[in-house]
């Protein structure tokens, strides 16, 4: 159920909301392209259902798909059932965590505060998203870490081009960017190939070790 596996090997989430769903394939090869295969259908978008089960018919297992934005046990339920491998949440509603729990579900859960960290490895989920990450100090995560050093936290909210590295050098194992993710005058005109450098840029400004761990969590499979 946990997601640790999933982020080592994917240091990178690539967030779709409010994408139109003529532009998901195309913006998510983009995405590919430039090294990203770990991607999140926010699921209060329009058509976040349809589109998860597009991508899953277009990419298989070559990409993971998962829904995001899952807070009530009925959408994760949706979710599951147009395709999604994993869900992810803003926060830690004990509905999801029970659903999660009882249909093996792998989650990232959103949470912020020690009380949030403590729910989730209650429920066994050592890996979750710090939400939102921008907001806080960069040292917050050493400050977690310490009583909860079996925790993983990826970077979600206020994470750009011009930080992302900074996340990793603090001890982020992941960071996902939605609207950061590309330029949004190049998506407007279909302009993919620059969609696609742009993220290959911010591919290469995680660090390489992580780069590099990742490589090694992939080959060990």
């Amino acid at each position: 159920m946990d997601a640790y596996n999933i982020v080592a090997e994917n240091p990178l989430l690539g967030i779709l909301r409010n994408i139109p769903t003529e532009q998901v394939i195309p913006y998510t090869e983009a995405a590919r392209r430039g090294g990203v295969s770990f991607f999140e259908v926010a699921l209060n978008s329009k058509d976040a259902l349809r589109q998860i089960s597009l991508l899953r018919e277009h990419y298989g297992d070559s990409c993971l798909i998962g829904g995001g934005t899952a807070i009530t046990a009925s959408l994760c339920e949706n979710a599951i059932a147009a395709g999604s491998q994993f869900l992810l949440t803003p926060g830690t509603p004990p509905d999801v965590f029970r659903y999660c729990a009882e249909h093996d579900v792998t989650l990232i859960p959103g949470v912020l505060s020690p009380t949030d960290v403590a729910v989730s490895l209650e429920y066994g989920y050592r890996t979750m998203k710090l939400f939102p990450a921008g907001s806080m100090p960069r040292r917050y995560i050493k400050d977690l870490k310490g009583p909860f050093d079996g925790a993983e936290f990826m970077a979600i909210g206020g994470v750009s081009s011009d930080n992302i590295a900074d996340f990793f050098h603090v001890g982020y194992l992941g960071a996902g960017l939605g609207s950061g993710l590309m330029p949004k005058e190049a998506v407007a005109r279909g302009d993919w190939d620059t969609c696609t450098e742009y993220v290959r840029n911010l591919v290469s400004l995680i660090p390489e070790e992580r780069r590099q761990f990742a490589e090694r969590m992939r080959a060990s499979r």
